[in-house]
């Protein structure tokens, strides 16, 4: 295991958003969080970053309590790719890229050409060396989280979190943002809404509903008729791609 909650707890108010949830991720692994809406995904992807503090239980990464690292050596582990990214700064592909090598640089240190080569390789990994000095305003949704990608491949993590990055993006971006990731070499964590691409692109899958872990384990072993019934309130029918050999959901209406 390189990072997992151990029986997280997390509260709004007094309100329980994420109660006794304990899940893992492999090294090299994408593990998938999936529920529906209001299940908890956010929240916990939230505490497995150290964006926020359990009421109880912990967040292990490395065999550490990630409460014990600082902001920035955290930073250095583990990037964040949120849903939305917005900015009204007139800023440039490349500006946006430079901001992972942040946790790597202190604040009188100068600019180097291993930063310089850094960024210019995470863009050449998404595919936009050549919008480098394009204005982030004129980008489209999909162009926008690759270049958020590309901002967290610049900090030279090896755990990698992604808070439903294929949202609002149609469904040709959503497949290639999905699958430049799985062929990242890092450790991955996803919240993803469409079960066909978690089940085609995760290694592992935990499912969350009304803040409690439901299931875990591979798409095949957890993504079953009664599941996805119970879970989601729907009817389907599965079946194995001949495509990919993974599991393939029909929704019965």
């Amino acid at each position: 295991m390189i990072l997992g909650a151990n029986a997280v707890r997390w509260l709004a108010g007094r309100k329980v958003i994420v109660d006794d949830v304990t899940v893992s991720v492999e090294p090299g692994h994408t593990l998938g969080l999936i529920g529906p809406n209001g299940s908890g995904k956010s929240s916990l992807i939230r505490l497995l970053a150290g964006l926020r503090a359990p009421a109880a239980g912990e967040v292990v990464l490395e065999g550490r309590s990630i409460a014990g690292f600082g902001r920035r050596e955290l930073a250095r582990r583990v990037a964040v790719v949120e849903q939305h990214s917005t900015t009204e700064a007139n800023v440039s592909v490349m500006d946006v890229v430079r901001l992972g090598r942040t946790p790597h640089r202190s604040a009188l240190s100068p600019w180097t050409d291993e930063d310089d080569r850094i960024v210019t390789e995470a863009l050449a990994h998404v595919g936009l060396e050549d919008r480098r000095e394009q204005a982030w305003h004129t980008l489209s949704g999909g162009e926008r989280q690759r270049v958020q990608l590309a901002r967290a491949l610049a900090q030279s993590p090896s755990i990698l979190i992604l808070d439903e990055p294929t949202n609002h993006l149609d469904i040709q971006h959503q497949i290639e943002l999905l699958r430049l990731v799985a062929d990242l070499p890092l450790t991955t964590i996803v919240a993803i809404h469409d079960l066909n691409l978690a089940a085609r692109f995760c290694d592992a899958i935990a499912v969350l509903a009304e803040g409690h872990l439901v299931a875990s384990g591979t798409p095949a072993e957890i993504l079953t008729e009664d599941l996805i019934a119970t879970v989601f309130g729907v009817r389907a029918h599965l079946s194995t791609s001949e495509h990919h050999g993974r599991p393939h959901i029909q929704f019965v209406m």
